[in-house]
């Protein structure tokens, strides 16, 4: 994956993931409930939905986000 040479990596705490985490599901989460209220007519359904939804993507992306920052693709690093 991620073999570091002497340019590392810039320091990032992983509090800021976890933030990062919660505040774009919050936004996913929303859509999620207005599609399923939309699409069944009834809002207890889209709440039911976003409910799940919630919990499982944050879990994803929080270990997307992680595995992602172990990856040294894309990132350009300045002598």
């Amino acid at each position: 994956m991620g073999g570091h040479n002497a340019m590392t990596k810039p320091g990032i705490n992983r509090s800021r993931h976890l933030l990062k985490t919660l505040t774009w599901r919050t936004v996913g989460t929303l859509d999620t409930i207005l599609l399923g209220w939309f699409v069944s007519g009834d809002a207890s359904v889209g709440l039911a939905i976003g409910s799940l939804e919630m919990v499982t993507k944050m879990v994803l992306y929080y270990v997307h986000e992680r595995a992602w920052y172990r990856v040294d693709f894309g990132i350009e690093r300045k002598k």
